[in-house]
């Protein structure tokens, strides 16, 4: 089996990276060779690479579904969004400045040939790339720019499954819609769609599925269901909407829950931090944006952030920040994270991200930060000091804020010194996926529940992290086995695409 495909949707949240992950998965199992692709992503969630540069966090666990490590080769090209209107470029890896909204036509040629040599690369190492779009080929006012969708099928010669969401409703029109907007050639291209989130009776839906299919000439190559004790890592900020729980809550196995509210920053980055916390019996998670959640919860998470300096100017317009310096005098349990550790310092130093100089932290920590041009990407690795002393633990780094100075006791121990800050009840760190490791976590929980008078919170010590995202990826993988034709679809992968007939989007008079 050789080949490749473009997973698209007909929205964004429809169930591309959903879809992408279970094929790359289904077909693991099976003895492939796979890698997954995503020429351009939009998104502040990333990971680190062993080779050394941050791509896509839903690339990070595409290449878990694959069995393969993650590498900047699966999301050549990443913005991250500071503003509505300007994004940092991240190139191979690394940060090549910064596109206003206007200027991404100038940089297509340069983005085009990134992404196009990238995938041919890929597919003379892998037998299949199961490649990812991004938002919607159906944007046809951004076609001519178009490096993630029909334009990287075009450059590759791919042929292209589409993903509709039904839970929203209108899927069928999607269908019918995405292909009928698209011009003769990228309409050939499209080879069958497939159905995600449903509920109910197939039998139900049959008629549509079969007139869609008369309709546009594809086949509908399955209907995969909703599953409701899903979580993987998001791709973009639709996940961590505001009032959403994070997974499905576990009963405890103790007596007590513990709660946590996440603040929900306009422009926060790396919010999977929060699922580990979330895998946990007894822990409820969920997005907030309100003075009164930080109030009323046992533990505040202040997530990481692509613009520190404006979320906390954010938080301060809501009320937030007075709520969390509250809380911090009262000594109850705050965790900063990336920018929300460095929003909890005294005093910001930023000539970079937001041009704004020194501004003032909220002092809950005795903390100086300095943002520098270039960018901290680091695999870490140390060992628990002010919570699971000496237990070893793994993370990796994402910013360009350094630490200029602490009177801070240090959360972590490192092979060059300490690294985080403790004082009193609020914890802060620059790690990402300091809370994947399960003993730290663990005990991170069990004195969060002791200053919180959660005594009867007891943390599971078969909870593993790393386990469950593997048995969530299986999950995946099984409903797309059983729910989508894998026959039809390795057909689509290896063979050229088969002659398809056109619709029009036009009025006749």
């Amino acid at each position: 089996m050789r080949g490749a495909v473009l997973i698209a949707g007909t929205t964004s949240d429809a169930g591309k990276s959903f879809i992408t992950a279970g094929v790359c998965r289904v077909l693991a199992r099976r003895g492939v060779s796979v890698a997954p692709f995503k020429a351009q992503n939009m998104s502040n969630n990333s990971f680190v690479t062993l080779d050394g540069g941050e791509i896509g966090r839903a690339q990070a666990l595409q290449a878990r579904a694959c069995g393969v490590a993650p590498s900047i080769r699966f999301n050549p090209i990443l913005l991250k969004p500071g503003s509505d209107r300007r994004s940092q470029l991240v190139i191979h890896g690394h940060a090549q400045g910064h596109l206003a909204a206007g200027d991404y036509l100038t940089h297509r040629a340069h983005l085009r040939a990134v992404a196009a040599e990238s995938l041919a690369r890929l597919r003379t190492e892998f037998d299949v790339v199961v490649c990812e779009g991004a938002g919607s080929p159906a944007e046809i006012n951004l076609r001519a720019s178009d490096v993630a969708n029909m334009g990287l099928a075009e450059a590759a010669d791919l042929p292209v499954v589409v993903v509709g969401d039904i839970d929203r409703g209108g899927v069928l029109a999607h269908f019918f819609g995405t292909l009928a907007v698209l011009d003769p050639a990228d309409q050939r291209r499209i080879a069958g769609f497939v159905v995600n989130k449903f509920r109910g009776d197939p039998a139900l839906l049959r008629p549509g599925l079969d007139d869609i299919s008369s309709r546009t000439g594809r086949p509908v190559l399955g209907t995969v269901p909703f599953l409701s004790g899903l979580w993987i890592d998001a791709e973009d900020s639709l996940a961590s909407s505001v009032g959403r729980v994070v997974g499905v809550p576990r009963s405890p196995r103790g007596t007590d829950w513990l709660t946590v509210a996440a603040v929900r920053l306009p422009r926060v980055s790396n919010a999977t931090d929060v699922e580990a916390l979330a895998c946990e019996p007894g822990v409820v998670v969920r997005w907030v944006d309100d003075p009164g959640s930080i109030s009323d919860a046992d533990l505040v998470v202040v997530p990481g952030s692509k613009a520190t300096v404006s979320d906390l100017a954010w938080m301060r317009d809501r009320g937030l920040a007075d709520a969390l310096v509250a809380r911090a005098r009262r000594g109850r349990p705050v965790l900063g994270i990336c920018g929300g550790y460095q929003m909890l310092g005294h005093r910001i130093v930023d000539d970079v991200e937001s041009g704004s100089g020194v501004v003032e932290g909220l002092g809950v920590f005795d903390l100086d930060i300095r943002f520098a041009a270039d960018k901290v990407l680091a695999q870490s690795s140390g060992t628990g000091a002010a919570v699971a002393p000496g237990v070893d633990v793994r993370g990796f780094e994402i910013h360009h804020g350094r630490v200029e100075r602490t009177g801070d006791a240090p959360l972590l121990s490192t092979g060059e010194g300490s690294e985080g800050s403790v004082r009193g009840a609020t914890f802060g760190t620059h790690w990402h996926g300091l809370l994947e490791n399960d003993e730290f976590r663990r005990s991170f929980l069990t004195s969060i529940a002791t200053l919180a008078g959660r005594d009867g919170f007891v943390p599971d010590a078969s909870t593993c992290f790393e386990r469950e995202r593997d048995a969530q990826l299986d999950l995946i993988a099984d409903a797309i086995e059983s729910h989508l034709d894998m026959d039809a679809l390795e057909r689509i992968i290896n063979g050229p695409t088969q002659s398809l007939p056109t619709v029009t989007s036009r009025l006749n008079w």
